[in-house]
């Protein structure tokens, strides 16, 4: 074999190996590429933010008890990455009590309606804010008297039901961490004030949910 087709040869087995190699570089580059672009993404300020989960309350009109439920929050920055955001909150709770003699079941269900408004400010993956939602609290209260069918009562004065609808405002800090692209965690509770009888009643109101941004 003379020089002139080795060299041939070399060059022939050479030409895939170099393509393969190019191939192969493109590929790297371009995932590199996708993964930065996911980083940045990721970390970019939401402009939107979606969260649905459980909620914690000092029921707005029993004395005692744990209401417990769920809730939903959209909240819309006006600028992406600005400090300002507004939006809306509702959530459904319920909460029993046992009042003393003559013993009834107490159990309300709670609508909570508010439209918020929140300082916030981002920071990597994380979400800081606080937020003032104002609106109102539906109260369906079902007061039932226990053993009032064993004493012969008739079913009107076993059972009693009111509709009422409350004034209220929340005062909440807020915590949003993204974990995995747009979805994550989030973390908010702070005092509530309801208007009950003439006066102003405090309480405490908390949540844990699932968040979506974009």
């Amino acid at each position: 074999m003379n020089q002139s087709h080795l060299q041939d040869c070399v060059r022939l087995a050479s030409g895939p190996r170099i393509a393969s190699v190019a191939t192969l570089a493109l590929l790297l580059a371009g995932a590199a590429s996708a993964r930065a672009q996911s980083d940045a993404e990721a970390l970019a300020p939401p402009k939107n933010t979606l969260d649905a989960g459980l909620v914690l309350a000092f029921p707005a009109a029993l004395v005692t008890g744990m209401s417990a439920g769920v809730g939903a929050t959209f909240m819309r920055a006006a600028t992406r990455g600005g400090w300002l955001a507004w939006g809306a909150r509702a959530s459904w709770s319920t909460a029993t009590e046992y009042s003393p003699a003559p013993t009834y079941s107490v159990t309300n269900e709670e609508i909570r309606l508010r439209l918020c408004g929140q300082l916030q400010h981002a920071v990597g993956r994380g979400l800081f804010g606080l937020r003032v939602g104002l609106g109102g609290t539906l109260v369906y209260e079902d007061r039932t008297l226990v053993q009032g069918a064993r004493a012969g009562l008739p079913a009107s004065e076993q059972e009693i039901t009111s509709w009422a609808m409350l004034p209220a405002a929340d005062f909440e800090g807020i915590v949003v961490l993204r974990v995995w692209n747009s979805w994550g965690m989030s973390v908010s509770g702070g005092p509530t004030l309801h208007g009950l009888h003439g006066g102003v009643r405090t309480g405490w109101t908390s949540g844990l949910g699932v968040t979506w941004q974009h």
